[in-house]
């Protein structure tokens, strides 16, 4: 037996599909209340009928409007007023849902960091091109150490041949034409803008994180905590997650690899990135990670639950965790 209801009625259901007792509203219903009335059955709270319908059969199983496990039986109709109320209601419904998301935190973060991670990448392509292309006129130059000033430098120079001064090099032997130094100049123009929209773009990463993740942004930087929550799918399941997990966020493709060949499983993810893992020695990395996991975890549950936030002391507490780690594993282990 079950307790079929929907927002403005309910009925008692047996095996069979007869329908045992019913409870209608025929009420004329405002855009307000149909709204209030929906909220409830969305949330799994059941409507006034359904409820004096399970108080005269306690035994029925209550479920929603829309479930495949009832029999077939006259499910009953709303008016056509009350539908069209409805429509309204469910209009409203969805626009609150839309700004309630825009203020939801984690989804910002996420927008944020996708937008950085997208900029860089045509960054870097369209820097690369640039430093290929004035090495072809200048090909003494040489911007290993200073690739990412060339462009802003470029941009405020009238010609090639005083760039060529303004780096101290021997000019081109071959001009460019006017119109190809219009398209380089232009070029380096773009590149210029797009540094200094990505530093803008970090900035509001950091913070955003500063805000949303207080604990974890003081442990392991903004950047990198706003990287675990988006790869953790939001700050609430990153406090969830158990300490290993946290240590192999962003290596999955390497772990389910593990999972199917038997390759070595990953030690790190994106915690990677800390300097007191990636500038460790190899063979404690490992171990540096998996300690570092721990306390990024309980940073989180931190922040989730609004714990005392960590301070700067409890950062040096990790950080001479870390160098005991590496003094205690100096050399590399006998294979």
């Amino acid at each position: 037996m079950w307790l079929w209801y929907s927002w403005q009625s309910a009925a008692v259901v047996n095996e069979d599909g007869d329908v045992l007792d019913i409870e209608i509203n025929d009420a004329r219903f405002s855009v307000h209340a149909a709204k209030e009335r929906l909220q409830l059955v969305a949330s799994g709270q059941m409507p006034p009928e359904a409820i004096i319908l399970a108080e005269r059969f306690p035994e029925a199983k209550p479920i929603a409007h829309g479930s495949d496990e009832l029999p077939e039986f006259d499910v009953p109709q709303p008016t056509a007023i009350q539908i069209e109320v409805a429509d309204e209601a469910a209009l409203l419904l969805a626009k609150e849902g839309v700004a309630i998301s825009a203020a939801d935190p984690d989804r910002r973060l996420e927008h944020l960091l996708r937008a950085s991670e997208e900029l860089r990448t045509l960054h870097l392509t369209m820097e690369a091109r640039l430093i290929e292309w004035v090495g072809l006129f200048l090909p003494s130059a040489r911007f290993e150490t200073n690739r990412t000033q060339v462009a802003g430098k470029l941009r405020d120079v009238t010609s090639l041949s005083e760039f060529a001064s303004l780096i101290d090099v021997d000019d081109a032997y071959e001009q460019p034409s006017d119109s190809e130094w219009k398209a380089l100049h232009d070029w380096a123009v773009m590149v210029s803008n797009q540094g200094r929209q990505l530093d803008r773009l970090e900035h509001a990463i950091r913070l955003s994180a500063q805000s949303h993740l207080p604990s974890t942004s003081t442990l392991v930087g903004p950047l990198l905590a706003a990287r675990l929550c988006v790869e953790a799918h939001g700050r609430s399941r990153l406090a969830r997650l158990p300490s290993g997990t946290v240590q192999v966020l962003g290596a999955e493709k390497a772990f389910f690899s593990h999972l199917r060949s038997g390759t070595a499983p990953p030690k790190h993810g994106h915690i990677f990135m800390h300097p007191w893992i990636s500038r460790s020695p190899r063979w404690v990395r490992g171990k540096i990670a998996r300690m570092l996991a721990s306390k990024i975890s309980i940073a989180a549950r931190i922040d989730e639950f609004e714990g005392t936030p960590m301070s700067q002391d409890d950062v040096d507490q990790v950080e001479a965790r870390v160098e005991a780690i590496r003094k205690e594993f100096s050399k590399p282990p006998r294979r």
